[in-house]
Order: structure tokens, then C-alpha cells, then sequence
């Protein structure tokens, strides 16, 4: 039976150190401030906005939430985003994706100042990131490799693959990998013979956003599963990429869902906010 990797558990413990930081900042005059910018009324977006929301406050970080209009003009947004970055009392910008239709999100992630980057997206951070010289990274690559790290789970010299390649978790997350000497393989919707490459991994990764898309006879035995979709079955509950009751019959170690990589990623999203509000104070 597989261990379980606690999420949960562990972004509560991050939360709880992040405190004895925050209340130190605050001593010196400055206090973290988090600007979310949440277009439309989309109801996963509003979720994740109140969750994080809520995190904020319970650590003592201001969250500044910003909500505009679905049929707001890109150019609207820009400025917006543009008095975000001129204001010295925001020290992490994160605007919240999906945008609608008539907003280019990679115009609006490049807007946002590479130092105030929240979510780690800006091709500034990314080229830090694949440079092994990080700065701001992707928070759910991030979570991932904290919760590797928690269980003292070595991915140096181990086959991973990562089922996915956008820009949110599959690419960001191969360049942390392989930051840490794994060999690594991205596949995706082009990819053939998919199942043969699973099979052979130490690590596997599913970001695909596809409710029972890896079953138990996907999966290596004794292997690292790390499960980050987060679907809605026909009964309308929350589950993974994984079928879990079949999968940790096989791994070694498995990410529950919920409970796994989502915690972490809101976890990490505080950590690099208070990391922000002291690089900012540094540049004073």
C-alpha cells in the first residue's frame, strides 16, 4: 500500500513557520501585501481567490482582491496591472487564469514586473528557473518539490515523467527536475505509446486535468505518483488525474486528491510573497 504524501499537513506546517517571518517583517515596517486580479465571475476562479483569500489573512498577509468586469478591455487590465507594479505597498501581483476571449493572458503575465511576479509565470523568472538560478517560480512545481523534499524523496539519477506540457506545471516543474539531476520526459497530446513510457518511471507526474486517466497498470511499481489534476467526477466529487484505489495497490508513494499537491500550491504562494516583500525591502 502506497504512503500517502500529506499536502495537507505539510502547507499547514509551511503556513505556521511563515508566521514567525511575517511578524518579523512587520517589526522592521514591512508588512506583505498580495494584489489578486480575478476578470469575470468564472466559479473554480472565485474559489481559488477566496481560498487564497483566506490564507492570506490567517498568516497576517494583506490581500489586496481586485474583481473586474468579464468584458473588461485588455488595455483596462494592463493599466491595472500597471499601478500594481508602481505601488511600493504590493509586493506580489497574481492575476488569475483562465482570462476571457478577448485578453491575451501571456500580454498580461508579461506585464506584471518580474520582482513582483507571485505566480512565477514571467519568461523572466522561467529563463531564471531553466538556468538553475531561480527567483520567482511556479507554485505548483514548487509545492511538488517541497513535498519530494518533506519525505526525503531523492529524484537525483530517477526516471520522471511528466504527463502534460503547459507552462503552469509540466514545463516549469521538468526544469526544477532536472535542476536536481533527474532525467526527465514531457509527454503530452502528441505523445505515442504512452503507457510503455509511464511504466518505466520512478516518478510520475499527471497534470492533464482527466478524471481516471492513470490506472494501477500505468504505473511502475514501487514508483513516486504525483497526482495535480483536480477534476469533478459524475457524482460531482472532487478527484484526481489517478485512480487512486487502484494506484497505491502499485506506488510506493502516492498524492491523495484532495489533499496533495493543492494545499501546497497555496502554501507556496505565501512563501514567495513574504520572499518578494523581503527582496523588496533588500532594494530599498
Amino acid at each position: 500500500m502506497a504512503v500517502k504524501l500529506d499536502g495537507k499537513k505539510l502547507s499547514n506546517e509551511i503556513c505556521e513557520n511563515l508566521k514567525g517571518e511575517i511578524n518579523e517583517l512587520k517589526k522592521k515596517g514591512i508588512f506583505p501585501k498580495l494584489a489578486v486580479i480575478l476578470v469575470g465571475d468564472d466559479p473554480a476562479s472565485q474559489i481559488y481567490v477566496r481560498n487564497k483569500h483566506r490564507r492570506a489573512e490567517k498568516l497576517g498577509i494583506q490581500s489586496l482582491d481586485l474583481h473586474l468586469p468579464r468584458i473588461v478591455t485588455e488595455a483596462e487590465l494592463l493599466e491595472k496591472v500597471k499601478e500594481l507594479n508602481a505601488d511600493p505597498t504590493v509586493h506580489g501581483i497574481l492575476v488569475q487564469l483562465p482570462l476571457p476571449k478577448q485578453i491575451d493572458p501571456d500580454k498580461v503575465i508579461n506585464a506584471i514586473s518580474p520582482f513582483k511576479d507571485a505566480d512565477g509565470f514571467h519568461p523572466y523568472n522561467l529563463g531564471r528557473l531553466f538556468m538553475n538560478d531561480p527567483f520567482s517560480i511556479p507554485c505548483t512545481p514548487n509545492g511538488i518539490m517541497h513535498l519530494l523534499k518533506a519525505y526525503d524523496l531523492s529524484v537525483d539519477g530517477k526516471n520522471v515523467v511528466i504527463i502534460g506540457r503547459s507552462k503552469i506545471v509540466g514545463r516549469p516543474l521538468a526544469a526544477l527536475m532536472i535542476n536536481q539531476s533527474a532525467t526527465v520526459t514531457v509527454t503530452h497530446s502528441h505523445t505515442k505509446n504512452l503507457k510503455e513510457i509511464t511504466k518505466k518511471a520512478d516518478v510520475l507526474v499527471s497534470a492533464v486535468g482527466k478524471a481516471g486517466f492513470i490506472h494501477g497498470e500505468d504505473v511502475k511499481p514501487g514508483a513516486i505518483v504525483i497526482d495535480v489534476g483536480i477534476n469533478r467526477n459524475a457524482a460531482g466529487k472532487l478527484v484526481g488525474d489517478v485512480v487512486q484505489k487502484q494506484v497505491e495497490q502499485i506506488a510506493g508513494y502516492l498524492t491523495p486528491v484532495p489533499g496533495g499537491v493543492g494545499p501546497m500550491t497555496i502554501a507556496m504562494l505565501m512563501k514567495q510573497t513574504v520572499e518578494l516583500a523581503k527582496w523588496s525591502a533588500l532594494k530599498r
